[in-house]
């Protein structure tokens, strides 16, 4: 399991005031993007190798284009 310790951890700029309400990505990581819940920031994180989260990017980025 990969340590997060050095992880910055940041907010979309489009997070907003929704409360709160949002994931936090830490891509400073060697071979790794790691993504939290903002809310529960001690809580469960997931970790993405780099060619999956760039894959899940690029899904959302062509479906918000189709909207």
């Amino acid at each position: 399991m990969t340590d997060l310790a050095g992880a910055i951890w940041r907010k979309s700029t489009r997070s907003g005031g929704n409360g709160g309400d949002c994931v936090e990505v830490a891509a400073n990581l060697p071979g790794i993007v790691a993504v939290r819940d903002s809310k529960d920031p001690s809580g469960p994180r997931l970790r993405f190798a780099r060619p999956e989260w760039a894959a899940f990017l690029s899904t959302i980025k062509s479906q918000s284009l189709h909207r």
